[in-house]
C-alpha cells in the first residue's frame, strides 16, 4: 500500500466498512461510493478527518472529497477494500433525476479523462497545422495525430458498451461485443448495402433495417439503450439456463437477441430521441443565447457540487463525436477562473495564517480547472466569495455566448481547455477570446470578492500593531508566557510516569499526566479545536497565543472505538476557557482493561524557552496546570 494507507483505512471504516460498500469510483477530486446503507456512514467523522475536504451526498452517491491527489488515495482505498463481491441491486434509489444523474455519471465518468486527452490531441494537431501551414496538414504526422484524436470518438460505442453494461449490472465485455457489431466497418463503408442491393438492402430474416449514413460510430444513445436491455436480458437468462452451460449460452442468447433488436428497433428509435433532445437544447440556446450563458455560468458551480452537470455532458459528446462544434458548455468556461480570483482575494485579505496556507494550493489547482478545494475549503464556508464567483461566472457566461464561442473537441480543464476551442482549420480566434475572458474572470472574481468582503476566521495568534510589525520583519511575538489551565480534575503525576513510552519519554513534547477523578474535559484556554479524533479519545487544541496542546484520554483507548466517549465540540470550533469538550466513562475504560491516565502535552514544545508544570499533586478544573515560557 502507499502513503495514504492510514487515511484509506479510516475512510473505509467510517463509510460503514467494506461490507457496506457496493462500488467505488473516483473523479478528479472525489471518491464516489455507492453504499448499501448511507445511514451507516459516519459523515461528521469523515468531514473532520485530516485528508478529507468534505462529504457530499448526491445522485445516489456518497462522495468523499479528497483533492487533487485522489487517484493515490483511491489506490490505497482499493487495497483496503480488496475485491468487492457482487451485490444484489435493491432497485434504483432517489428521485428520477437523481437516478438519471447517477446513470450518466457512472457511464461517462470512467472515460471522461481519455475523452479529454483525445480532444487535447486534436487541439495540438490544429495548433501545429496553424503554425506549420498546409504542408503539415498533408503530412503523415498530421494523419497520426488525427488518428490519436479521432480513434476514440470513432469507436466510442465500444467504450460506452463496457461502462454502460457494467453500470447496468451486466457483463462488460458482452457490452463491448454488442457495440462492436454497431460499428462494424462493413456497414459503414457501404459494402454490405451494395452486396445485398438486389434483395432490397440490409435485412434480418426478411425484416429490413437501415444504418445511418455515418454508421453508429461516435453515437451514444443507441448503445446505452442496447446495453440496458442486454443487462436485463442477461439477468433473466441466468435464472433459467442451467449452470453447466451458463458460461457460453447466456452470452450467446443475449447477443443473438439484443444485436438484431438494436439494428431493427432500438438504434433507430434512440437516434430519433437523441436528435430530438439535442435539438431541444439547441432551441433553448437559440431562443436567447446570452440569457442561457448567464444562467449556466451563474449556476455551474452549484450544478457541479451536486453532480447535476452530468445531465449536459452526453449531448456535448454526441455533438463533438459527430464532428459538430458546440456552444452548450461555453457559458461555463471561465467560471473556474472567477472562483480562483475569489480565492486569491481571501488569501490576501485573511489574517488567519492557516486559511492563507490552505488558499495557496486551492488557488493553484483552480488555474487547472479543479475548484473543489477552493469551493469547499475556502469560498463556500465564507459565502460571499462563493457568490461573488457565481456572479462573475454569470457575466462571463453571457459574454462568451454573445461572442459565439464554440468548442470543437473535448479538452482539459482550466488553462488546458484552450485547445478545445481551436477549429480544425487552425482558427484560434475563440481560443484567444477564452484567454481574455479567463483573465477578466480572475480579475473580476478577485475584485468583487474583495469588495464584498467576508467574515474572516480569527487569527491563529492575535497581534498588536507593534507586534505585527515585528512579525513582518522576522521577530517573534514578545509575550512573557502562556498559561494552560487544567482541563480535568484528578491527581497530577510527572510525565515520566505515563504508561506509554511516546508520552513518558517526551517524544510528543513536555507536559503532565493526570489520573482523573472526574469524567469531564474542559477547555484549558481560549482557542480553537484543531483536531478531534473520530474515536473522541483525544483532542488537539491551539490557544489564541499559539500554544498547541494534546489531551489524550486514557492509554490505548483508541481500541474502544469511541465507546464511552461523547464530544461536545467539532473540529475548527472556537472555545472559551471552561467550555465542555468531552466526557468519558472512567468505569468503562477500567473494565475494558485500559489505563485512565490523561497525558496533557504541549506538542510545539520547541517553540518555547521552557515548559513548567504545576507543583500541586491534586488539580481541579481551571487550576493553573502548565506555564509555557515564550522566548524573546
Amino acid at each position: 500500500m502507499g502513503k495514504y494507507e492510514e487515511l484509506a483505512k479510516n475512510i473505509v471504516k467510517e463509510v460503514g466498512g467494506k461490507e457496506n460498500v457496493n462500488s467505488l469510483t473516483n473523479c478528479i477530486t472525489r471518491l464516489r461510493f455507492k453504499l448499501k446503507d448511507e445511514s451507516k456512514a459516519n459523515t461528521e467523522a469523515l468531514k473532520n478527518m485530516d485528508g478529507v475536504v468534505t462529504v457530499m451526498q448526491a445522485g445516489g452517491q456518497y462522495q468523499v472529497v479528497i483533492g487533487n491527489h485522489v487517484p493515490d488515495v483511491r489506490k490505497d482505498v482499493d487495497a483496503v477494500l480488496g475485491v468487492l463481491e457482487p451485490v444484489a441491486d435493491n432497485g434504483p434509489k432517489g428521485n428520477l433525476f437523481d437516478r438519471f444523474v447517477d446513470m450518466i455519471s457512472g457511464i461517462f465518468q470512467p472515460i471522461l479523462a481519455p475523452l479529454s486527452a483525445a480532444g487535447m490531441l486534436k487541439g495540438v494537431n490544429a495548433i501545429l497545422a496553424f503554425a506549420l501551414g498546409a504542408g503539415f496538414s498533408a503530412s503523415p504526422t498530421y494523419a497520426v495525430f488525427n488518428a490519436m484524436g479521432d480513434g476514440l470518438f470513432l469507436f466510442l460505442p465500444i467504450f460506452i458498451g463496457y461502462t454502460a453494461m457494467k453500470k447496468f449490472g451486466g457483463s462488460p465485455f458482452l457490452g463491448m461485443m454488442i457495440a462492436s457489431s454497431l460499428v462494424y466497418t462493413g456497414f459503414i463503408d457501404g459494402s454490405a448495402t451494395a452486396t445485398f442491393a438486389e434483395s432490397g438492402g440490409l435485412n434480418f430474416f426478411g425484416i429490413p433495417f437501415s444504418i445511418p449514413v455515418a454508421g453508429y460510430g461516435s453515437t451514444v444513445m443507441p448503445i446505452i439503450a442496447a446495453t440496458a436491455f442486454a443487462a436485463f436480458l442477461e439477468k433473466q437468462l441466468r435464472k433459467v439456463i442451467p449452470d453447466v452451460v451458463k458460461l457460453f449460452l447466456v452470452p450467446f442468447f443475449t447477443a443473438i437477441i439484443t444485436i438484431p433488436l438494436t439494428f431493427l428497433v432500438i438504434g433507430p428509435i434512440m437516434n430519433v430521441v437523441s436528435d430530438g433532445l439535442g435539438n431541444g437544447l439547441l432551441a433553448i440556446q437559440a431562443f436567447n443565447p446570452i440569457i442561457f450563458g448567464a444562467i449556466l455560468g451563474f449556476s455551474w458551480q452549484i450544478l457541479v457540487m451536486f453532480g447535476m452537470h452530468w445531465a449536459l455532458i452526453p449531448f456535448v459528446i454526441i455533438a463533438l463525436s459527430q464532428g459538430q462544434p458546440t456552444s452548450l458548455l461555453t457559458g461555463s468556461g471561465s467560471v473556474s477562473f472567477a472562483q480562483t480570483g475569489a480565492v486569491l482575494a481571501v488569501m490576501l485579505k485573511t489574517k488567519n495564517l492557516k486559511l492563507r496556507e490552505l488558499s495557496i494550493p486551492a488557488f493553484i489547482s483552480g488555474l487547472f480547472g479543479v475548484t473543489e478545494p477552493a469551493i469547499y475549503g475556502i469560498t463556500l464556508p465564507r459565502k460571499k466569495p462563493f457568490w461573488a464567483s457565481c456572479i462573475v461566472g454569470g457575466v462571463t457566461g453571457a459574454i462568451a455566448m454573445g461572442l459565439g464561442i464554440q468548442g470543437y473537441q473535448m479538452g482539459g480543464l482550466g488553462i488546458f481547455r484552450y485547445t478545445s476551442s481551436i477549429s480544425p482549420d487552425g482558427d484560434i480566434k475563440f481560443a484567444i477570446y477564452n484567454v481574455i475572458l479567463d483573465i477578466c474572470a480572475l480579475a473580476a472574481g478577485f475584485a468583487l470578492a474583495w469588495a464584498l468582503g467576508f467574515k474572516d476566521d480569527e487569527p491563529t495568534i492575535q497581534l498588536s500593531k507593534e507586534e505585527a510589525k515585528l512579525a513582518a520583519t522576522g521577530h517573534k511575538k514578545k509575550l512573557a508566557k502562556d498559561d494552560v489551565f487544567s482541563p480535568v480534575e484528578g491527581k497530577v503525576l510527572p510525565l515520566s510516569e505515563a504508561r506509554d513510552g511516546a508520552f513518558s519519554e517526551g517524544i510528543m513534547g513536555k507536559g503532565v499526566v493526570v489520573e482523573p477523578t472526574s469524567d469531564e474535559i474542559v477547555a484549558p484556554f481560549d482557542g480553537t479545536v484543531m483536531t478531534l479524533f473520530p474515536t473522541k479519545h483525544a483532542i488537539g487544541l491551539i490557544s489564541d497565543n499559539g500554544t498547541e496542546l494534546l489531551i489524550h484520554i486514557g492509554i490505548d483507548t483508541v481500541q474502544l472505538e469511541g465507546e464511552g466517549f461523547e464530544s461536545f465540540v467539532v473540529q475548527n470550533a472556537k472555545v472559551k476557557k471552561g467550555d465542555k469538550l468531552v466526557t468519558f466513562d472512567i468505569k468503562a475504560i477500567e473494565e475494558a482493561g485500559y489505563s485512565t491516565q490523561v497525558p496533557i502535552i504541549i506538542t510545539n514544545t520547541p517553540d518555547y524557552a521552557d515548559v513548567i508544570a504545576t507543583s500541586e499533586t491534586s488539580i481541579k478544573h481551571g487550576d493553573l496546570l502548565i506555564t509555557a515560557i515564550i522566548s524573546n
